[in-house]
């Protein structure tokens, strides 16, 4: 059975950083392209940030870009997701999915952008609250 479990979220003050943590379980992680998701107050989930297998593509939602990086660790089964000069706007509930499998047909990005989330897809997620 796969389960992908996120932690790492927390109140932070605007301008500061968060790691947030995807561990995968029942699954070969680098045979996926994992993504990070967020649902903010009152809003549709959105994509934030995907990475392929074998870290060859990143997409990042221009609404992180160039202010947040996207990693993995396979032998800890792990996707990191660390956002730096947080904004009261990244406020949210985070989760991460399998997006696809790798290698795939379709871009990173695609997959990324249009992502429709199978019924049951939503763990618990991890609350980030930026406020000061």
């Amino acid at each position: 059975q796969v389960q992908l479990v996120e932690s790492g979220g927390g109140l932070v003050q605007p301008g500061g950083s968060l790691r947030l943590s995807c561990t995968a379980s029942g699954l070969t992680l680098n045979y996926h392209v994992i993504g990070w998701f967020r649902r903010a107050p009152g809003k549709e989930i959105e994509e934030v940030s995907c990475i392929s297998g074998g870290d060859t593509t990143k997409y990042y939602a221009i609404s992180v870009a160039g202010r947040s990086t996207i990693s993995r660790d396979n032998a800890k089964s792990t996707v990191y997701l660390q956002i730096d000069n947080l904004k009261p706007e990244d406020t949210g509930t985070y989760y991460c999915a399998v997006v696809g499998d790798f290698p795939n047909v379709r871009t990173t990005s695609a997959m990324c952008r249009s992502f429709v989330a199978p019924s049951g897809t939503w763990g618990r997620g991890t609350q980030v609250t930026i406020s000061s």
